[in-house]
């Protein structure tokens, strides 16, 4: 017998009982981003590999080892999206919604990127992004940070972390990348192998590996935030001061860096230590360069990426619930005279009633079968349509969760009114 087929490895299919809890995330996220005035941007899943090679930085782990890159038919280079900022940016740029305005936009959807699978990183896997361009102060930084935390407030998410830092301007960070070339160069021999070979191409990365190796050298490393300009120290101050007059929280982490070349000034993390090594939950931080490295005018920019897939194992493990709403009522059907009958009051009832929740039985049998699937079903009401109640004109009702449930007939005009009032509570 043939093998059968299965989803790709780190590709994972998400089934209905599943399907609720990221529904519910998902209208949460778009609620927080409505109250902020941020607008969804539907992006493409593939794009020009340039794109990535020079928004993301051809050395990097995601441009050299991870993206999904194929030849079309015509030989051009394209690629499955890894992220979603380099998109954004130039959605932006090609449509001229920067020109003399200011944006925030956020946006939703698969990326991809050939890792090894492990709990909380997939190689299919789910962002929402956020991105303002357009302002060039912290209040905008200030405000991204206050809206991530205002989604785990109505998540009811709790063990997160604000970890804070800046990169300051590109000026001060190739004065810093000579100072760290040198301190790297003079512990070369205690390196790794990506380590090395990322020494002089982009040495900032090195403080983002996650090698327990190198530990004690990342540690003794000289930090940024020695290195910074007027400016971008004093954004960063003025930030600080924004989080504390807003009662957010934060830990600065002079080693924190993101691992894509196009951020500047300030970059944060959210953690958790409920995943195991996995516990970044969201990352972002500003951009200012990247528009003008895309081909556009100078334009600044500041956004964040939240994983999906931890945000439900984070939900799901506190309890929240996933499974699908069950169904208000369900109708059985008795004989092959009340098929059209019913699927016509089905109908009707739907019309009447919108926010009705009601399953209609098909595939056939007979009624003590139908009967225990409206049980099995969790609905309230079964509603049951028989040659009987064709004849008459009616519907029986038989309450299945109250403790008085007996049945009741009622005509076949007044099941609506009985459902919005006993269902529905309106």
């Amino acid at each position: 017998m043939a093998k059968q087929f299965q989803a790709i490895r780190g590709m994972n299919d998400i089934l209905p009982g599943e399907s609720a809890l990221w529904q519910n995330l998902e209208t949460t996220l778009r609620e927080v981003l409505a109250a902020y005035g941020y607008h969804e941007i539907r992006l493409p899943i593939v794009e020009k590999t340039e794109l990535f090679a020079r928004s993301i930085g051809e050395v990097t782990d995601i441009v050299e080892k991870e993206m999904y890159t194929f030849a079309d038919r015509n030989g051009d280079s394209l690629t499955l999206r890894p992220e979603g900022t380099a998109g954004c940016a130039r959605a932006c740029i090609e449509h001229g919604l920067l020109h003399n305005q200011t944006q925030r936009l956020w946006y939703a959807g698969p990326m991809f990127r050939y890792e090894k699978p492990q709990k909380g990183r997939y190689r299919q896997f789910h962002q929402v992004g956020a991105e303002a361009y357009g302002m060039a102060g912290p209040d905008i930084d200030a405000e991204l940070i206050c809206l991530s935390a205002r989604l785990w407030q109505r998540l009811g998410i709790r063990a997160v972390t604000l970890q804070l830092n800046s990169l300051g301007s590109s000026a001060a960070r190739a004065a810093y990348r000579e100072r760290l070339v040198a301190y790297f160069e003079s512990r070369r021999d205690e390196l790794d192998e990506d380590s090395r070979r990322r020494l002089h191409a982009n040495p900032l990365r090195i403080l983002d590996s996650k090698n327990p190796t190198l530990r004690t050298v990342l540690a003794e490393a000289p930090a940024l935030l020695d290195q910074l300009d007027p400016e971008s120290r004093a954004h960063f101050e003025e930030l600080q001061a924004l989080l504390a007059a807003a009662g957010i929280a934060y830990d600065i982490n002079p080693r924190l860096v993101r691992g894509l070349d196009y951020y500047c000034k300030t970059v944060f993390e959210w953690v958790t230590d409920t995943l195991g090594a996995q516990g970044t939950i969201c990352a972002g931080g500003r951009y200012d360069g990247l528009i003008e490295q895309l081909g556009g005018q100078p334009v600044p920019g500041v956004g964040f990426a939240l994983g999906l897939e931890r945000l439900v194992a984070m939900l799901a493990a506190a309890g929240q619930p996933g499974a699908d709403p069950e169904p208000h009522v369900y109708l059985i059907i008795v004989g092959d005279a009340a098929q059209r009958h019913g699927l016509a009051l089905a109908e009707r009832l739907r019309d009447q009633l919108p926010a009705l929740r009601l399953r209609m039985h098909c595939g056939g049998g007979g009624f003590k079968a139908q009967f225990r699937r409206a049980d099995h079903s969790g609905a309230r009401f079964a509603l049951i349509l028989g040659e009987d109640e064709i004849n008459a004109d009616t519907v029986a009702v038989k309450p299945l969760r109250a403790a008085q449930n007996e049945q009741l007939s009622l005509p076949r005009d007044q099941v609506a009114a009985y459902l919005r009032a006993a269902a529905l509570g309106e």
